[in-house]
Formats: C-alpha cells, sequence, structure tokens
C-alpha cells in the first residue's frame, strides 16, 4: 500500500493541480495535524482517496470559509482515541500535544496516558482477529525520546513510547516536529517500530496483511 503522510506546512504541490498527477499512485493518505481542513478535504477530492487524519495542537475547534464553518474534514476519518481498518491496515491515533498554554487539543503526561490506554482494547481486538495488535500509530506529537526537542511544547509522549515498545507497530506517524535542516531525521528506528516525522510530506510504501 503507497501511503502520503503529511503533517504541519500546506504544499503548493498537493494543494493545486497538479497533486493527483504526482500523487495519483497513492492509496490512503495519513495527516498527522495542525493542516488546515479545506487542505486536507481538497487532496481527499483530488486524489479520490481515504484520508485519515488527527488534529495538531494548532487546530481550531471551529474552522470557517465562504462555504460555512466546519469542525472537521468533510469525508476524512478521525483515528483520535480510535483503532481503524483501512484497506486491511491496521491504524489507531492520538490527537495534540504536550500541555503549554491553554490551547484546545493539548494535554497533560497523565492525560495522554488516557488517551493510549482507550486504544488497548480495540488493538487486543486486532490481535485476535488479525494477528497483529497495530501496523500504524498516528499522532501529532513524537513519542519520548525520539524526534523531540527539550523545550515543554515539543516535549515527546511518554505513553506513546510504551505503545510502540508494547505493542510495536510497524510504523508511527507523527508532526510537530518542523524539519528546518537537512541534519533533522525524516525517520528513525526505534526497536520494532519506524517512526516517522511527516513534516511537509512523507512517502511509505507498507505491507499490508
Amino acid at each position: 500500500m503507497n501511503i502520503l503522510a503529511i503533517s504541519d506546512k500546506v504544499l503548493d504541490y498537493l494543494y493545486g493541480p497538479g497533486c493527483r498527477r504526482k500523487f495519483g499512485h497513492i492509496d490512503l493518505v495519513i495527516s498527522c495535524g495542525d493542516l488546515p481542513y479545506y487542505y486536507l478535504e481538497f487532496i481527499l477530492t483530488a486524489l479520490d482517496k481515504p484520508l485519515c487524519f488527527v488534529r495538531g495542537n494548532h487546530a481550531n475547534k471551529v474552522e470557517y470559509s465562504r462555504r460555512g464553518s466546519f469542525t472537521a474534514p468533510r469525508g476524512a476519518t478521525d483515528l483520535h482515541r480510535r483503532t481503524s481498518r483501512h484497506l486491511g491496515l491496521l491504524l489507531a491515533g492520538v490527537e495534540g500535544s504536550l500541555r503549554y498554554n491553554r490551547g484546545d487539543y493539548q494535554y497533560t503526561q497523565a492525560e495522554m496516558w488516557s488517551h493510549v490506554l482507550s486504544l488497548v482494547p480495540g488493538m487486543l481486538a486486532n490481535r485476535v482477529r488479525t494477528g497483529r495488535f497495530l501496523d500504524v500509530f498516528v499522532s501529532h506529537a513524537p513519542p519520548k525520546g525520539v524526534h523531540d526537542k527539550p523545550d515543554r511544547a515539543h516535549t515527546g509522549i511518554n505513553a506513546f513510547a510504551w505503545l510502540n515498545q508494547v505493542f510495536k507497530p510497524g510504523y508511527h506517524l507523527h508532526g510537530h516536529i518542523h524539519r528546518y535542516h537537512p541534519e533533522d531525521p525524516a525517520s528513525t528506528q526505534a526497536g520494532a517500530t519506524l517512526v516517522v516525522n511527516a513534516y511537509g510530506h512523507q512517502e511509505l510504501s507498507i505491507e499490508t496483511g
């Protein structure tokens, strides 16, 4: 399966007439947050493929446009605190970042543990049905110790590192950490999980069960 992972930055070559020509081979789009709903709806419509998302810490409760007001991208699947299966791929997600001010989609480490633990029943059910807990974990913030930064706003999430260690998804896709320099890693292998920073866009090819 060909996956387009996106986050944090609106790209002209995705938000324009060349989107389908450049990314027509994509089977599934995954947004890791901090992208406007109109942008996600455009990509979903242009590619005519499923789109799953979590919200970032800068997401608005309501997004306004000439077409009205929206609380989510229409036609997309919200993964927050949910397990889902798309085209044979097992997905789960958690939105937001560590709390550092009064933003709507910011949480304490304890609240992030609550979000992650809410995914456990679904992952256990996946294991019974398919023999696998999870293929792709989707979040906005990174796990503790991988791609995170020392400042509070960009601190990694302890519960995400635990999920990766215990349930061993093949991939953890996240955003939130902007990549400004060539030496900033786009992906890092952490045990059984490839942690991928989707800033801008990243393409992945994943075998499905």
